[in-house]
């Protein structure tokens, strides 16, 4: 569904500050799989996904989704087919526009058309029904500016709008590192449900060990543009933390040291 075959991407080449931030990475993804992605600062996380959603090209390798060759398409040209949150509530929305406004837009992606005369009673309709899911109140304040939204409300419609128009991949940045734990958790409850509901195929960047393991179905983690440990089935089900740190320390020659990834023990 997804293939990244020997992806490249070197910045700041041929100076003293080069920096390989990924190295001849492979990955192939099956539709509906949901793969969580860790590992230490510069590991290659955010790179990675900046390659598969578009944000600049490889300098060699190429990425497929579903079948097409992405490689050279143009962020904007990715957008219908993928849907991206970031760890920032206050990116992917127009904090001035209403609810439905922002949802009309995202909804617009999937007739590959624009806002025009206005937003559509039935799209409405629709966002309401969605918005009801989230059990937020969300869909009786549609005319309310997304500027007005705490964080978690925020995120939670950000969800929304990058899954509406119905993309063939959804990557998640980190998408609830910025909220309270109490609105951290309803996110990711969101999240499952929705990834669950429509099959998505997904990628989900977080620093927190315990929840990588604990959640979707199938963990990797990078290491100097690198995926040095993929796991899944039955070994990813026995996985402990202490045991995934010991293997990091195998195959990354050192000890993981990152005050940002957070090690909750098992119990």
């Amino acid at each position: 569904m997804l293939e990244i075959k020997n992806a490249v991407k070197t910045f700041l080449a041929g100076t003293v500050n080069a920096h390989v931030a990924l190295d001849d990475l492979t990955l192939l993804l099956e539709a509906g799989e949901f793969v969580t992605v860790i590992g230490s600062n510069g590991a290659g996380k955010s790179t990675l996904f900046n390659a598969v959603g578009g944000t600049f090209l490889l300098d060699s390798g190429s990425v497929t989704l579903d079948g097409k060759d992405i490689t050279w398409l143009a962020e904007h040209r990715r957008a219908s087919m993928i849907g991206r949150i970031f760890q920032d509530p206050l990116k992917g929305t127009a904090p001035d526009m209403t609810i439905e406004e922002n949802l009309a837009l995202a909804y617009a992606r999937k007739r590959l058309s624009v806002l025009r005369q206005g937003v559509q009673k039935k799209d409405v309709a629709f966002f309401r029904e969605e918005l009801s899911r989230f059990g937020m109140g969300l869909e009786n304040r549609m005319k309310s500016k997304v500027g007005l939204l705490s964080g978690g409300q925020r995120q939670a419609l950000t969800l929304l709008m990058a899954t509406i128009a119905g993309p063939q991949l959804l990557l998640l940045d980190e998408h609830t590192a910025a909220l309270d734990p109490a609105a951290a958790a309803k996110v990711m409850e969101i999240t499952k449900e929705i990834v669950a509901r429509e099959h998505l195929t997904t990628m989900m960047i977080t620093h927190n060990i315990q929840a990588a393991l604990k959640t979707g179905t199938r963990t990797i983690m990078l290491e100097d543009g690198r995926i040095i440990l993929d796991i899944f089935g039955e070994e990813r089900e026995k996985m402990t933390v202490s045991r995934l740190m010991e293997l990091y320390s195998q195959q990354g020659k050192r000890a993981l040291d990152n005050d940002r990834m957070l090690f909750t023990r098992d119990e």
